[in-house]
């Protein structure tokens, strides 16, 4: 593992213990699986996987909401939280749940459920100085336009102080300004349903943007709110249509038993920069990250791997036989540069694209990648900050592997929850190289 990011190196004990083992690996019997009764093939594909699968019957959970994707934090709160717990706690098999299942016709998303009276009022307070500002300096400028047609009544005494003045007002209104949309990010409260649902065990967490995911590697030795005890693995099986849903979980299992080749595309922006490693989580960590993963699977497994650091997309015929793919940053613009292999697992770095899975002309990468035959992708809701994409040389390293299956791969490479990642995929998939 040479070149390894030095938090890996000091929580690799964590994963070996915890999670290498087969004896950890998440089996059939700690997946529940959650399906609509008001969404038409919801129940049949939920059947379809269990059994696929060998999931015991009485892990399935109906649910009745909304097809739409998305739902209202109250419906959620309602008709999902309350449900699911008592499942939880009252059925038997309640307390084997280690991972939920989400099915084909659930939301993808949790609306916002609005601001407090508190939060409105501080936001029209600032929007109001704001305003004050605005209208001084348009005031300012207005006496200046006077004095400049030799205007004798213009204010004298005002004229002195309002190039000065001018410039306090806009430094103001600038700083103001940052502080209105840093307290309106902070105000971000949709999320996507999945991601949400990995807390669904606990109780008043904050809304306000992410929460920390104590599985993370990267927070293994942070003191963080949210207990592992309190934290579910989600997964969805979902796209387009119910033909994508079954292709999904038949290759899967076909991948599994057969064992995966071909070509992995690590698409980076930048040069590696070597030893020199990126601090932080901007895009420097992550590109580098990319190159990390790139090398890791270039040295410990047989499939081939194509790397591009020119800071252009790779392009269609780039990428034959893919099995493995993480690149960046084509916002809403899938590029088809793929042929794939049976079971192709990557996610594309980018805002929003898991906006929908649903809506025919979108051009968003999850969508794209399932449609043209991706079986196993990641991606946002809405805009999530690169920070709380999972790193990728964490998840490409620990899924070659082949120990742990997708949902534990994505659990331990994930930073934040309750926020807008959502895991597409069979969560019982262990990756299998020839």
């Amino acid at each position: 593992m040479k070149r390894f990011l030095f938090w890996i190196i000091l929580a690799g004990g964590l994963g070996s213990a915890v999670f290498s083992s087969a004896v950890y690996a998440l089996a059939p019997e700690e997946v529940l699986v959650l399906a609509n009764r008001n969404a038409a093939k919801s129940h049949g594909l939920a059947l379809y996987y269990m059994e696929k699968r060998g999931i015991p019957a009485a892990n399935l959970l109906l649910l009745w909401m909304t097809d739409k994707e998305t739902c209202t934090r109250k419906a959620y709160e309602k008709k999902v939280i309350v449900p699911v717990r008592r499942f939880l706690e009252e059925n038997s098999a309640g307390s084997r749940i280690r991972c939920i299942v989400t099915m084909f016709g659930l939301p993808l998303r949790v609306g916002d459920p609005g601001l407090t009276e508190k939060e409105a009022a501080l936001l029209h307070a600032m929007e109001n100085k704001k305003s004050g500002i605005e209208k001084t300096i348009a005031d300012h400028k207005n006496r200046a336009g006077k004095k400049e047609q030799g205007d004798e009544n213009a204010d004298q005494a005002g004229e002195n102080n309002n190039r000065d003045g001018n410039q306090r007002l806009k430094k103001k209104h600038s700083q103001l300004n940052r502080k209105i949309k840093k307290f309106k990010r902070r105000l971000d409260r949709v999320s996507s349903f999945d991601s949400e649902l990995m807390l669904v065990k606990k109780d008043n967490y904050p809304l306000k943007m992410w929460v920390p995911n104590p599985f993370y590697l990267g927070f293994s030795d942070q003191h963080l709110d949210v207990a592992k005890s309190e934290v579910l693995m989600t997964s969805r099986l979902d796209g387009a249509s119910a033909q994508i849903v079954k292709r999904i979980i038949n290759d899967s299992i076909m991948a599994e038993k057969n064992g995966l080749s071909g070509t992995a595309c690590f698409d980076a922006r930048w040069k590696d920069p070597g030893k020199k490693r990126k601090k932080g989580s901007g895009y420097g960590f992550y590109d580098q990250s990319i190159h990390r993963a790139s090398d890791y699977i270039d040295s410990k497994t047989g499939l081939t791997v194509k790397t591009d650091d020119t800071g252009e997309l790779f392009q269609p015929g780039d990428c034959p036989d893919t099995a493995l793919y993480c690149g960046w940053y084509s916002l809403a613009r899938y590029v088809d540069a793929f042929t794939w292999q049976p079971l192709f697992v990557g996610y594309h770095i980018a805002s929003s694209e898991c906006a929908t899975l649903k809506r025919e002309n979108s051009r968003v990468w999850c969508k794209k990648m399932l449609d043209k035959g991706i079986a196993a992708t990641v991606g946002p809701v809405g805009e999530p900050y690169v920070q709380s994409f999972p790193v990728p040389e964490i998840f490409f390293t620990y899924l070659a592997e082949g120990r742990l299956t997708l949902a534990e791969v994505y659990l331990i490479s994930l930073p934040y929850l309750s926020w807008k990642m959502v895991l597409v995929g069979d969560p019982l998939y262990r990756l299998n190289l020839k």
